[in-house]
């Protein structure tokens, strides 16, 4: 992902790039701070480092990545937040952690932004949301309107006892899009899909995506999987962005 986002970037001059998310076990995250730096160079400033635990139990079988248990996942995110915030923003770093250290490690050039972004993905409650609040500028998490209320009250309960102002951080979420003006299919997807979606008309789907926005959801993502073939993904993406999203702005 991080070769062919860095290839997008040099052609295209519209758009954010990053990764949603980063498993942090595939790398050390010094290295992927480097990658992460660099991408924000050939864009112009428009890298995101999205970086989460890691959970293709497969994929490590498969390569031959050690995958750990998931306390000691999550305690390498920590550690991988607290290295890579510090490559982005000391001249020199050091970190004597668990599972990482850096001594007087450089990174040069520094990111294009005055703050590359560190988007943190996972919804735990009891762990991942605090590590979120503690480093990230960015928190994302597939869910429902109603599961982002109650996941966004959480997070902002962490940052109070890690002493963070909650609107430091942008919350974004992930939901599959069924956009059709066949309600037999949208009652048929809403009772099958067992993931965050949403589905309806435009009318319907502006309204859900209007609660997005009215909850504190900062960014909206629609994957693209579930919209067809090409053509018909690049019409219902031309539609979304002329029929729905001015919902959510």
């Amino acid at each position: 992902s991080w070769t062919t986002v860095s290839a997008l970037a040099a052609r295209v001059d519209r758009l954010r790039f990053g990764t949603l998310v980063s498993g942090n076990t595939y790398r050390h995250p010094a290295v992927l701070a480097k990658m992460a730096a660099t991408l924000d160079h050939i864009s112009g400033g428009r890298a995101v480092l999205g970086l989460g635990a890691g959970w293709q139990e497969n994929e490590h079988a498969a390569y031959g990545i050690p995958f750990y248990t998931v306390r000691e996942r999550l305690a390498r995110l920590d550690e991988a937040c607290a290295v890579v915030k510090a490559l982005f923003t000391e001249e020199r770093a050091c970190f004597e952690g668990r599972y990482y250290q850096l001594r007087d490690a450089p990174l040069e050039p520094k990111p294009v932004q005055e703050t590359l972004p560190l988007l943190i993905g996972g919804g735990g409650e009891k762990v991942t949301l605090r590590i979120a609040a503690k480093w990230a500028d960015e928190w994302n998490v597939w869910g429902t309107v109603d599961t982002m209320k109650h996941k966004m009250a959480v997070l902002d309960r962490h940052c109070d006892e890690v002493g963070r102002d909650p609107k430091a951080i942008q919350r974004s979420a992930v939901a599959l899009l069924f956009l059709s003006d066949d309600a037999g299919f949208v009652a048929k997807v809403s009772q099958s899909v067992d993931r965050a979606h949403i589905a309806g008309n435009a009318e319907q789907v502006a309204e859900t995506v209007r609660a997005y926005a009215e909850a504190g959801v900062d960014e909206l993502i629609v994957p693209d999987f579930t919209l067809g073939g090409r053509s018909q993904k690049l019409e219902t993406l031309d539609r979304f962005i002329s029929e729905i999203a001015p919902a959510g702005r």
